[in-house]
């Protein structure tokens, strides 16, 4: 589990999971070792963390012990401001650097090891809304299933940055920008399992917008979106409409199976369930659940699709939730505290 230590985390948290009823039990902290871990990629023997500061980083931990991953070398520097997030692109590391609006990739040894110094690939433009697009602010990265192609989320340009990694040992090519509606503020990216269709969440409306995705000719295309409304906006007259809290979505996650997807939005403070139609390229609300905390910044499921995990960054827990596998809908089954979190991800 990831965590702002700059918010009263301890660094990255280990925990085991009993399958029975999904509850996580503490078994490491990394205090101390990196600052403000926010965000965990996994691969075989080793994980793979930002640190979200001003001078971002990433850093490599040994997991040769599972319950105790250690730090091996020092963290290197992504030259960015405030690497959001990141993720395993072939032989590179990838973040996204919210403040200065950049994507870095760190080159990734054949022994796990990372080395730079990093490849910064820098975006451009801005969006309507002054006090959150006055400049680029990357938010998320993604490969698609097929390996060439990086996608990257942008917040303040309102758009979403195709990069071609054709050439594993050459700077990637900007293939294409895609443009999405302008304030809408993408935040994060996520695959149905068909490989053929993208889920943008966009912080800014709220929405989660559907793209048509081409991994032949890295062609991505918007097609739908469904807006996410709080739990209780279907009990609101049209006088009270202007009382629902206002909704800011983070991460979306998709059954394996493809059935259900859900979606975590902060100042709801829930978690919504998405049904996608059969062809992927529209999605239906079906259900909205009180996220068990505050400021749900991640959200996780669990392999086994039993159990979906939220990390409520502001109220500093973990709750998890028994996924109902009829309707989709998650039943809070537990929580964990945990000061400043911020992501969870599983071995």
């Amino acid at each position: 589990m990831g965590s702002f230590t700059s918010a009263g985390g301890r660094g990255v948290t280990t925990a085991r999971l009993t399958p029975e009823d999904g509850a996580l039990h503490v078994t490491h902290h990394t205090e101390g070792t990196l600052p403000d871990p926010s965000y965990l990629a996994l691969r075989d023997g080793w994980l793979y963390a930002v640190s979200e500061r001003e001078a971002g980083a990433v850093a490599a931990f040994s997991r040769t012990d599972p319950d105790r991953p250690a730090l091996v070398g020092e963290p290197e520097p992504v030259a960015g401001d405030s690497p959001t997030h990141l993720a395993l692109a072939g032989a590179r590391l990838a973040t996204a650097n919210y403040g200065s609006g950049s994507v870095s990739l760190v080159r990734v040894q054949p022994d796990g090891t990372l080395q730079g110094p990093a490849q910064v690939l820098p975006h451009r433009g801005s969006g309507p809304d002054p006090d959150r697009q006055s400049g680029p602010h990357a938010h998320a990265v993604l490969p698609d299933p097929t390996g060439r192609w990086l996608l990257s989320a942008d917040l303040g340009t309102d758009s979403i940055w195709v990069y071609d990694l054709a050439e594993p040992d050459e700077r990637p090519r900007l293939h294409a920008e895609v443009p999405l509606e302008p304030g809408s503020g993408p935040r994060q990216l996520a695959f149905h399992p068909d490989g053929r269709h993208v889920y943008v969440t966009q912080e800014l409306l709220p929405r989660v917008t559907v793209c048509a995705w081409d991994g032949d000719t890295g062609t991505l295309r918007p097609v739908s979106y469904v807006d996410l409304r709080p739990p209780e906006s279907a009990e609101l007259s049209a006088s009270d409409a202007g009382a629902e809290p206002r909704g800011y979505p983070s991460q979306l996650v998709v059954a394996a199976d493809g059935r259900y997807a859900w979606v975590a939005v902060r100042g709801h403070d829930s978690i919504v369930v998405l049904e996608p139609d059969t062809t992927g390229d529209e999605l239906t609300q079906l259900a909205a659940v009180d996220c068990g905390g505050h400021w749900p910044r991640d959200l996780s499921l669990h392999p086994t699709q039993r159990w979906l995990y939220a990390a409520n960054e502001r109220s500093g827990d973990v709750t998890w939730f028994a996924v109902d596998p009829g309707t989709g809908t998650p039943r809070r089954a537990g929580s964990l505290t945990a000061p400043g979190a911020s992501c969870v991800v599983f071995a």
